[in-house]
């Protein structure tokens, strides 16, 4: 719900990243990257462009082994007609498959993080400290921790404590870390004394079939990673790289506009370390003199004479006409290309428009002398059927059409 209207029409996993990728693409990217390629994507509501996506995308040779298969929602004799329940629940739903081919750990992963990790480090912590669940936390300031659930480990490492989003002062010194240990752990604390949970688990397979058959416990955060610490031996993976939890519509315009800065927090092109996705077969990004700063153009776009993109992504297929100016602004491109049609408002951005500080989700149709930007107020709230305003940011729908001179206030 946080990341609506981005995901009316798509699953969180499916929702488009950086101008070519999807937030799906950086988990599997990830286990690739660490020699993991059995994957399972479980998913529930509106997946249709995500199955279409992962299939494009992900194909292993028949001699690997590997495979990533989406598993729905669906019903079944053992699971009724029950959609999932939480995050838990959702791999209760399908443990038949961690059954089936000799599987002696779990890593379960969320599909709305950015980071980069070599989960077989991650393997290493677990299998040397002889733990049943072994999960990932980063050090952080106590300002970040007030929406972060936050750990208290023992000396060995073994999580003892845990205390979600901690507000006052008395709680987060009951989950403070001393910043030595920290230390002496291979990670520079610089002053920060608080281990926060990325929502990244690694199971002994027989730990989490016990932790889910056993119980109705629906979500691994909330319930499946609580009750674990005090049953079981749980053992702190730290990690100290980029990670930004996409959340919300302020926190996926940040994190995107970020990878397009000279000195971004994340980099994209790790030789050793890329980031897949599905191929596509797209004509080089032609550009007739504009200006462009500080920006990612993704293939296959036109951009006009006069036009400047200022700290903006520009996504696939993305036709922007003359003396345009797009300005801290994420535009998502569009599925397709079309020939034109006098009686409809073409599939681009029209020229002398203005985009600032605005989403435009993909398939849009942009007219002329448009002003695509959010009023003083900065007021959450619906503009019309084509336009909302989310944590001070326009987001237009996707799909939506602005006719030639739109403005906010003409749209009643």
């Amino acid at each position: 719900m946080r990341l609506r209207p981005l995901t009316s029409y798509r699953s969180k996993p499916a929702v488009p990243l950086a101008g070519k990728y999807r937030l799906i693409d950086i988990p599997i990217s990830n286990c690739i990257n660490s020699g993991i390629n059995q994957i399972y994507v479980l998913t529930q509501f509106l997946s249709v462009s995500l199955h279409r996506h992962i299939r494009g995308a992900y194909t292993f040779d028949n001699f690997s082994g590997g495979f990533v298969e989406i598993l729905a929602a669906q019903q079944t004799q053992e699971t009724g007609e029950e959609w999932y329940q939480g995050t838990a629940d959702a791999v209760r739903k399908n443990l038949r498959y961690l059954t089936q081919h000799n599987v002696r750990h779990v890593l379960i992963l969320s599909g709305d993080q950015l980071y980069r990790m070599n989960y077989r480090k991650m393997l290493k912590t677990h299998v040397e400290s002889e733990a049943d669940v072994t999960i990932a936390a980063k050090p952080v300031t106590r300002e970040e921790a007030s929406a972060l659930g936050i750990m208290r480990v023992d000396d060995a490492g073994r999580v003892n404590g845990f205390l979600e989003k901690p507000k006052t002062a008395e709680e987060v010194e009951h989950v403070r870390t001393d910043p030595q240990w920290i230390d002496q752990h291979g990670v520079k604390s610089d002053g920060r004394d608080l281990l926060a949970s990325m929502g990244i688990y690694l199971f002994n397979v027989q730990t989490l079939l016990d932790a889910l058959q056993l119980t109705d416990y629906r979500d691994f955060g909330k319930e499946v990673f609580p009750a674990s610490i005090r049953s079981r031996r749980v053992q702190l993976h730290l990690f100290d790289g980029y990670w930004e939890d996409i959340g919300t519509i302020r926190a996926f315009y940040e994190a995107n506009l970020a990878l397009a800065m000279p000195d971004a927090p994340f980099i994209m092109n790790v030789p050793h370390e890329p980031i897949y996705t599905r191929a596509r077969f797209l004509p080089p990004t032609r550009v007739d003199g504009a200006t462009i700063e500080r920006s990612l153009i993704a293939d296959g776009c036109e951009i006009g004479a006069g036009t400047k993109i200022i700290n903006s992504i520009v996504g696939l297929r993305c036709r922007i006409g003359r003396n345009v100016e797009i300005r801290d602004s994420i535009l998502m491109g569009a599925d397709f290309y079309e020939e034109g049609d006098a009686d409809v408002t073409p599939l681009h951005i029209g020229d002398s428009t203005v985009v600032r500080g605005a989403i435009v989700d993909k398939n849009c149709r942009i007219g002329a002398d448009v002003r695509v930007e959010p009023p003083s107020d900065g007021e959450d709230r619906t503009i019309d059927s084509n336009c909302v305003i989310r944590d001070g940011i326009l987001v237009v729908q996707k799909g939506a059409t602005l006719p030639h001179g739109w403005r906010i206030e003409s749209a009643g």
